[in-house]
């Protein structure tokens, strides 16, 4: 491969250099393009490690997210990309610290370091170059003058060989001289009229080439031209009046063609130019030519000719093309009036000692010129070959950069794939479900349970309000154990459950999800009707039906199972296993449904019908039997107040469960110990009226209040009852001690009041078994569903032994004990059995 030292050499040295240098500033210029490159970006990465270290007290500053959960996952992905995420910054601050320390700062003293060399190779070669320039121009001025001084000892010669010639007086050589210098006149004249003139593409006979040139010395504009050192020549014409003459005349066709005709006008000895060493004819306006004789005798033009005076005696010859006048400089220059170092010298002697005086000045320029022309060519090679070298390290030196660049950066990339890695594995860490589960458990409040805004009328009559009513009133107002809207919602399901398509989505029915919005639709139309018309369900698909129950045992102030039963319940589903049986445990749960009002039981019976007949009925296997206790769980059961130890209890789940599974055990002991309850108060005396004395009021509702706060903080074990006056006596029971329930501790004011105020109606009423489900649209009792409970008769109202011998009275429309302040000590009920009237 050629190298420097063969590829930039021109005929003036400077073209060639020029490129190369132009080349190697391109390659300063890219140095610093790299430069600017590594320093902005450790920059960057400096801006970015910075920025990255702030993100971290940014976001500490955002009080009450994650500093308030310690277990979640999220909460420690969180902190783990944290953690990271300031590793990451000081990672980019290492490698904008690597870049500066082995790219920019290096790199930049190199570049300075390459360009200082370039500049002074360039400088060096550019004066070397200028003084060979100066000396060639100086060769040039010593060639012309040299070239003067010969020409005019040559002239001086022709001039004395001509002037001191001595005459002759032979006639024969008298008559010889004429013919000598006439005859080859003629013969030159007769050889000019014969030849043939080839200018341009065209040949010219002489008759032609003379109208040509009489045109051409006519209408050209001619002067003097004077020339330094040379002096003034006439008859000159510019190289571009020639030229436009041509190009409007002879209508040439290009201006290299005119160029053409007017080196053919030299070449045929027409023209001449002057004032530049050559023979070439130029379109310039620098240049001039001068018309020979040649010309002017062929055109038949008289020549413009000029006397020249001379300071000394010198003959001028009239063949003479170009008479050189000297210049009054040069006179004064060599006139030493004073003191003349060439005494008796001649001027024929003195022009010879100046020509080669001149001679060896430009001999000795000469010499120079070649001297520093061979200096300025091994300069050259000495540069060529360094600024080679240094365009190779400079290279190499990009390259270098560029790797150590990348390394700086790869340095750090093992950390940065660590930092990658470990968020990586911080999200694979992050449980959604599992968070999401931790949130709930940690921190919810509790399930859906709706509160109705119940219109209260004065004298607790329940119209046709529905929802948010309670059961016993509801049932009451119905004239039936079992709410109408619960009969007809089961009844309407019953029918429907065979236009379904398979066991599946008769089973789905319940576990629907159904949009709260499309169960409340169905809530507006039949909220206060309280026929519950089985038309308004057709509108709405099966589910939604079965959510509307869902949301209306929600909707009850107390759950279908009395939230006063709830630790007994707890009690019972915490016993262990061990400890406990399946008899023992349904042993219980019958004492404990059992202080119930009848209307829960009823519907509750009704309800536990309604699943277990679909249970068996579609062949559910313990996994669906599972969801639907669950779903079901708190519309039978909810603890009176939610916490967080409630919310993690399954007891309702279990209870709903042990009514599918034992709801035959567990209801018919239920309609046993109704039957004998009912037995035992229908021969019971009729309680006196309630007293509507309202003058211990503010005592009384304070006793009231102090004795429902005993209530709901009493344990297992009961005080002795503070009520006064006879109590109701049993004198035998049926059943063993795991059947005896107990008896509800406080009754219901509802139940109260409804029992006090129906008294005298119940004479005449029908009797029928107590937990019925009446069938819709009757007075009379249907036969028992599934083996249930009978119904009590009509609609008459059992009095409870415990509340036969209190004397009460109402309050503001509410039936309250009239009982005097209890001791502290002593207050409770006392279950006490008294023998039963036969």
């Amino acid at each position: 491969m050629p190298g420097f030292a063969d590829s930039f050499w021109s005929n003036d040295y400077a073209g060639g250099l020029g490129v190369l240098f132009g080349k190697l500033q391109q390659g300063v210029m890219e140095n610093r393009q790299i430069l600017t490159l590594a320093r902005l970006r450790a920059e960057a990465e400096d801006v970015y490690g910075q920025r990255l270290a702030d993100i971290a007290p940014a976001a500490d500053r955002v009080s009450g997210g994650f500093s308030r959960d310690d277990g979640a996952t999220v909460r420690k992905a969180y902190d783990g990309m944290r953690t990271e995420m300031q590793e990451a910054a000081k990672s980019h601050q290492r490698i904008a610290q690597n870049i500066r320390d082995l790219v920019v700062h290096p790199f930049a003293r190199w570049c300075e370091a390459h360009e200082a060399r370039i500049q002074d190779s360039q400088d060096d070669l550019q004066a070397r170059t200028k003084a060979h320039d100066r000396q060639a121009e100086t060769v040039k001025k010593l060639r012309s003058n040299y070239f003067n001084k010969c020409r005019l000892v040559e002239d001086l010669e022709e001039e004395n060989k001509l002037a001191f010639q001595e005459p002759e007086s032979s006639p024969k050589n008298a008559s010889q001289i004429p013919e000598i210098k006439v005859q080859p006149h003629k013969e030159e004249e007769s050889r000019d009229d014969d030849d043939v003139f080839e200018i341009g593409d065209e040949i010219y006979q002489p008759d032609q080439l003379k109208t040509i040139l009489s045109n051409m010395l006519s209408n050209i504009k001619m002067g003097e031209t004077k020339v330094p050192i040379l002096g003034t020549y006439l008859n000159t014409s510019a190289g571009s009046d020639i030229v436009e003459y041509l190009q409007r005349t002879m209508a040439t066709s290009s201006m290299s063609y005119a160029e053409r005709i007017g080196q053919d006008l030299i070449s045929n000895g027409l023209l001449r130019l002057i004032g530049n060493v050559g023979s070439t004819f130029a379109n310039s306006s620098r240049m001039f030519y001068q018309w020979r004789p040649k010309a002017f005798r062929l055109a038949g033009v008289p020549e413009k000719k000029q006397t020249l005076s001379r300071t000394f005696s010198m003959p001028i010859s009239e063949s003479s093309d170009s008479p050189v006048v000297g210049t009054v400089t040069e006179y004064l220059a060599n006139w030493n009036v004073l003191n003349n170092s060439h005494p008796n010298e001649t001027p024929a002697q003195r022009l010879q000692r100046e020509a080669r005086e001149s001679d060896e000045k430009y001999k000795s320029a000469v010499n120079k010129l070649d001297q520093l022309r061979c200096d300025l060519e091994q300069s050259i090679f000495i540069h060529l070959k360094f600024l080679e070298q240094c365009e190779l390290d400079r290279l190499k030196a990009i390259k270098t950069v560029i790797l150590d660049f990348s390394g700086t950066i790869s340095n750090v990339i093992p950390s940065l794939q660590s930092t990658v890695d470990k968020m990586m594995l911080f999200q694979e860490t992050v449980q959604p479900l599992g968070d999401l589960r931790y949130l709930l458990e940690t921190y919810r409040t509790g399930g859906f349970a709706p509160r109705v805004a119940v219109y209260e009328n004065y004298y607790n009559k329940v119209d046709d309000q529905i929802f948010g009513v309670d059961l016993e009133a509801r049932a009451r107002a119905d004239r039936k154990r079992v709410p109408v809207i619960v009969t007809a919602i089961l009844t309407y399901l019953d029918h429907h459950y065979p236009d379904l398509e398979g066991d599946e989505a008769r089973r789905g029915v319940w576990l629907v999800d159904v949009p709260l919005a499309q169960t409340h639709r169905l809530r507006a139309k039949i909220h206060n009707d309280a026929t519950v018309s089985q038309e308004v369900f057709s509108d709405f698909d099966i589910p939604t039906v079965a959510s509307l129950l869902k949301l209306y045992l929600l909707e009850l102030p107390d759950s279908l199972v009395s939230t006063h039963v709830y630790e007994i319940v707890r009690t019972i589903y915490m016993t262990p296993a061990a400890e406990s049986t399946d008899a023992s445990r349904i042993a219980v749960l019958q004492q404990t449904l059992s202080q119930l009002r009848l209307s829960n039981i009823a519907t509750l019976d009704a309800c536990m019908n309604h699943f277990t007949r679909l249970i068996d009925l579609t062949s559910a296997d313990d996994a669906y039997v599972t969801s639907l206790a669950t779903t079901l769980s708190r519309c039978i059961l909810r603890p009176r107040v939610e916490t967080s130890l409630t919310m993690e209890e399954k007891h309702a789940v279990r209870l709903v469960r042990d009514l599918f599974a034992h709801k035959d055990a567990i209801f018919s002991e239920l309609k046993r110990m109704s039957t004998l309850n009912h037995s035992s108060s229908v021969g019971s005396n009729r309680p006196r009226a309630i007293s509507t004395n309202e003058s211990n009021r503010k005592a009384l509702m304070e006793e009231r209040n102090r004795a429902l706060l005993e209530k709901a903080s009493a344990t297992r074990g009961r005080a002795t009852s503070p009520a006064p006056g006879t109590r109701h006596r049993r004198d035998r029971s049926s059943g063993g001690a795991e059947t005896r329930f107990p008896i509800q501790t406080s009754p219901t004011a509802n139940n109260e009041r409804h029992r006090s105020s129906l008294g005298s109606h119940l004479a005449g009423t029908v009797n029928r078994n107590s937990l019925e489900v009446p069938a819709e649209g009757t007075s009379t009792p249907p036969e028992p569903v599934n083996g249930g409970i009978a119904d009590e008769a009509g609609d008459r109202e059992r009095t409870d032994s415990l509340t036969k011998g209190t004397p009460t009275r109402f309050v503001g429309g509410r039936r309250v004990p009239n009982s005097p302040p209890i001791e502290e000590g002593v207050r409770g009920v006392t279950l006490e059995d008294k023998p039963m009237d036969d």
